[in-house]
């Protein structure tokens, strides 16, 4: 609980900074709106041409779009400061953090809040809702709770990735490029159905880097295509995921050695 209090102090200085300048913030958080929105139109004109692809309709690729899109947009707004770490170490910043009486991961977490991700977070919400009333689910209980603990793993998943990419700042000082092809990139190939890719892809993005359980295997459930054991429990793996990633961050720390040695 102190944590947590100690936590919720942080994200209200970092929301204050952020609200200095309102306009700009508006327009900011405008802009990276009408930026998602274009992106969802090209896969809606994509759609005008051929109506469906590999068995999906536009709606049920839409129902993809906004649980990857909410799930990336949550991890950036709080977890932005493990993707921004490799300034801390470049700096000798983290060996301050060293010194303080609270968890490394935890400072990190706490470091930054972007409460501009939040037109990112609408936008992607609206096509979700939107996606939800068109596609042929019956929304029950189950079903809905299924949708949060997939969004919540889903969230947990690209944690771990910031994770991940912060914890190889330790021996290589900057960040590795590598990470952004399943940050950002796991956004472009989210947003479409794992049944297009290749057989190897979609077993690397299954077993290796679970990016097929953040929506994809829970779409297949929701939609009826599947209801097989293994996507009935593809959202806890996300969870699974940010723990070993945390495993690896310990990991890293014990293995620091400040950049002015």
């Amino acid at each position: 609980m102190h944590h947590l209090a100690l936590y919720l102090h942080f994200v209200k200085l970092r929301i204050r900074a952020q609200m200095e300048y309102r306009l700009s913030f508006l327009f900011e958080l405008f802009a990276q709106a009408c930026l998602a929105v274009i992106d969802f139109f090209m896969i809606a004109m994509l759609f005008g041409r051929f109506k469906q692809l590999a068995g999906w309709t536009l709606w049920e690729v839409g129902l993809l779009y906004g649980m990857v899109g909410i799930c990336f947009a949550l991890a950036e707004m709080f977890a932005r400061g493990f993707d921004l770490f490799p300034d801390n170490v470049v700096r000798g910043e983290f060996d301050t953090m060293l010194i303080r009486p609270l968890d490394t991961f935890f400072q990190v977490l706490a470091h930054q809040f972007i409460l501009r991700r939040l037109g990112k977070l609408l936008q992607a919400l609206v096509i979700l809702l939107i996606a939800g009333s068109q596609v042929a689910i019956a929304w029950t209980f189950p079903k809905i709770a299924y949708l949060f603990i997939a969004l919540v793993g889903g969230t947990c998943f690209f944690i771990g990735l910031f994770v991940i990419g912060a914890t190889t700042c330790f021996w290589t000082i900057h960040s590795l490029e590598m990470i952004n092809i399943f940050t950002n990139g796991g956004i472009f190939m989210g947003s479409y159905p794992f049944s297009i890719y290749r057989r190897w892809f979609r077993l690397f993005f299954t077993f290796v880097i679970p990016l097929a359980c953040v929506n994809y295997f829970p779409s297949l459930f929701l939609l009826g295509k599947s209801a097989s054991r293994g996507v009935l429990v593809a959202p806890f793996v996300g969870f699974i995921f940010l723990g070993g990633a945390m495993l690896f961050w310990r990991w890293g720390v014990l293995h620091y050695q400040s950049t002015g040695h």
